[in-house]
């Protein structure tokens, strides 16, 4: 009798604010727990920060290559024939890292869809977290993450959750390189990959 008692008070806790937000808090942190370990087992995450070190080098090359072009045309077409060879062998080492990346995915993506669907279901339209927001105020995806004019959703606190603490994991298990994170990297690397080699 106790244990159906404490049973049921213990859903009432985890289903309800702000017992559900802390709940959901912890699954996002075990998730990306699970994710983050599995990736320094299965992948070489130090090979890879190399491989992105250097990746991030050519591409800032590039750049240099081009600047050859008014100043010196022969040095140019040279350095861009080597440019170029290296950045075959750069894709082709960019192919292996992706499918390296993959391994702890496909091993944990069908047990996440399983539990994510079952937590689910256990908040099924809840409110789960206080939004900062109104969050039917977000374009587009407003009705999916919201449960009320300034309510969040399990859906909606879950990827919240898993946004910021899947990055603070990788950071503090040294699974993401300076090189590999950050917003500023990767426009870097699109503003390079725009650039074009001119005909000289």
């Amino acid at each position: 009798m106790l244990s159906i008692i404490y049973q049921n008070a213990f859903l009432d806790w985890i289903t309800t604010p702000p017992g559900s937000m802390i709940f959901v808090l912890l699954l996002a942190l075990s998730t990306a727990l699970i994710s983050a370990i599995l990736t320094k087992w299965l992948v070489d995450t130090e090979e890879i920060n190399r491989k992105q070190t250097q990746m991030k080098a050519h591409e800032e090359d590039k750049q240099k290559v081009i600047d050859l072009a008014e100043v010196d045309p022969d040095r140019y077409r040279k350095a861009r024939k080597r440019w170029e060879r290296k950045d075959a062998m750069i894709k082709k080492s960019q192919q292996r890292m992706a499918l390296q990346r993959m391994k702890p995915t496909c091993i944990t993506f069908l047990p996440m869809i399983v539990i994510f669907s079952i937590v689910n279901t256990l908040f099924r339209g809840a409110a789960v977290a206080l939004s900062p927001m109104n969050a039917n105020d977000i374009p587009l995806i407003g009705n999916f993450i919201s449960a009320g004019s300034v309510w969040m959703n399990f859906t909606g606190w879950y990827f919240l959750c898993s946004l910021g603490i899947n990055t603070l994991t990788q950071r503090l298990l040294k699974l993401q390189s300076q090189a590999s994170g950050g917003m500023g990297g990767m426009f870097a690397g699109q503003k390079a990959k725009a650039l074009e080699f001119p005909d000289v």
